[in-house]
């Protein structure tokens, strides 16, 4: 193994902790009864990974679900639903990233959209830390602003040349194995980090293990 000089993170069930099945919940309540059908880690329908990749707008998104499930579900009432999955970023594993920067370049790399955005900084905005959570990285890429998402090819491929990394020497850790895999199509080592997992406690021996 070469030596690892660059770590990028992914933000949801990483970073930020998430239950899906809250948003599944309170969108059952507003009469969507299989929104998991729609919308699950593990898959997708198009309206939402046209939503990450910001080739749509929050208004058009609301309007979208709206139409395909014949519901008329105000946008505050959907927008509290949507957000109801993210739940808090441990202060300590932004301490624990931003200690990496001493000897590592860190990223971010999240699947994510305008309205999961606007929230999670609200939240960290109320608790003080936003700039925190800005300083714990090099460079913070979103896929509704890239407009690409991972598991492509060209999402990963934009990182690594706007900023000069190496994939032999480059650590990547998501929590989806799909991502994972598309990553290693690069060439990019890759850990990838189970349900209840932290990285607080894992980070420091993968670190480890691939320097020897």
């Amino acid at each position: 193994m070469s030596e690892i000089k660059n770590i990028i993170f992914d933000l949801g069930g990483v970073i930020l902790n998430l239950d899906y099945s809250k948003t599944v919940n309170e969108f059952k309540k507003l009469g969507v009864l299989n929104f998991q059908e729609l919308y699950s880690q593990k898959k997708q329908s198009i309206i939402f990974d046209d939503f990450e990749k910001g080739n749509i707008q929050s208004e058009k998104f609301i309007s979208s679900i709206n139409i395909a499930k014949n519901l008329k579900i105000k946008e505050f009432d959907f927008i509290n639903a949507w957000n109801a999955m993210l739940l808090e970023i441990p202060i300590k594993r932004l301490e624990f990233i931003e200690g990496l920067k001493d000897d590592y370049k860190v990223f971010l790399l999240s699947n994510t959209n305008e309205i999961h955005i606007n929230k999670f900084e609200d939240d960290l905005i109320k608790e003080k830390m936003l700039d925190k959570f800005h300083n714990c990285f090099d460079k913070i890429y979103y896929s509704s602003r890239m407009g690409k998402r991972k598991p492509d090819e060209n999402c990963f491929s934009q990182v690594l040349e706007e900023n000069k990394l190496i994939p032999y020497q480059t650590l990547f850790i998501d929590d989806s194995i799909k991502h994972i895999n598309g990553a290693k199509q690069l060439g990019i080592q890759t850990f990838h980090l189970e349900k209840n997992k932290s990285i607080t406690d894992l980070v420091p021996d993968i670190i480890q293990s691939k320097h020897r």
